[in-house]
């Protein structure tokens, strides 16, 4: 476990920016959109104009959705780009997840029968979360491709911006947030060398050790509660089928999966720029951890 901890991840606000010019919008309500582009073939990920928009709406709009015209069946599009944005635009390269995976995580369900699996190798719900929120240098973009999409209709991924959540949360909250009284349980695949083991609560394995930092979880969570009826994204099996690709910033959406209903159901992470909370430019830094449980 981890002694004690603030909140919550680290954040971005955006300001109004209009949609750049030749990028298409993917609307999913009135109001929610994520801009879309496409790849014709393994070359555009290296292709000046299409990488410049990728960058762009990254930095502008902190999400993009790429659909793939071709098959690609070991992420060599993703492999590419992400090593063109390192070159022509600085982002840290991924760390390799393992001597044998490299960049690369496989999300899809594995057998219960294999004992321990992390969350996102189960069929049960995903609660909303950062990813890599237990590291001391978090990775500020990830990206998902789908290899096989959830043909049963389950394994939604939705998406809830942090700044709306913010801006709903009060001064007194922020600020109690964003002290070190918290008590967090880690979970095994992310503990160090030494952490022990914590029990997990209510609050997703998060235990406040004052009054005023329980009364401020407890704002987070029903603020939480609150906004994904209203303004979160949801983007079903049939808006994310096989060969899309969504990008996300790390530290300005959280992001939620419910039940997958398909045992093929199978995508691919890769996490790059990681950046310590201490040299994060600007923003509200109040630390980190998963909205999780919620």
């Amino acid at each position: 476990m981890r002694a004690t901890s603030t909140i919550f991840p680290y954040l971005r606000h955006l300001e109004a920016f209009p949609p750049q010019a030749g990028a298409r919008w993917v609307s999913f309500a009135q109001t929610l959109a994520l801009p879309e582009l496409k790849a014709s073939n393994l070359a555009s990920a290296q292709d000046k104009n299409h990488l410049h928009q990728v960058h762009h709406h990254l930095e502008v709009h902190s999400s993009l959705k790429v659909n793939l015209c071709f098959h690609d069946p070991s992420s060599e599009y993703l492999r590419r780009l992400v090593l063109a944005l390192h070159n022509h635009y600085g982002h840290g390269l991924p760390s390799s997840h393992s001597s044998t995976c490299g960049w690369f995580w496989d999300v899809r369900p594995q057998p219960e029968t294999l004992g321990y699996r992390a969350r996102s190798e189960t069929m049960g719900n995903f609660p909303w979360h950062t990813d890599n929120s237990y590291e001391t240098a978090p990775a500020r973009f990830f990206a998902l491709h789908v290899l096989q999409h959830d043909r049963c209709g389950g394994g939604t991924l939705s998406l809830l911006k942090v700044d709306r959540l913010l801006d709903s949360l009060s001064q007194t909250a922020k600020l109690d947030l964003s002290k070190p009284n918290f008590r967090i349980a880690v979970p095994p695949e992310f503990r160090k060398d030494g952490e022990k083991a914590c029990t997990p609560t209510a609050s997703g394995g998060v235990t406040p050790l004052t009054a005023r930092a329980e009364a401020a979880l407890q704002e987070l969570m029903r603020l939480v509660a609150q906004h994904k009826e209203t303004h979160a994204l949801h983007l079903t099996s049939e808006m994310l089928p096989e060969g899309s690709i969504v990008l996300m910033d790390n530290g300005r959406w959280l992001h939620s999966r419910n039940e997958v209903r398909d045992p093929e159901r199978h995508l691919r992470r890769v996490r790059w720029d990681a950046t310590p909370f201490s040299d994060m430019p600007s923003v509200n830094v109040l630390d980190r951890v998963e909205a999780s449980g919620i």
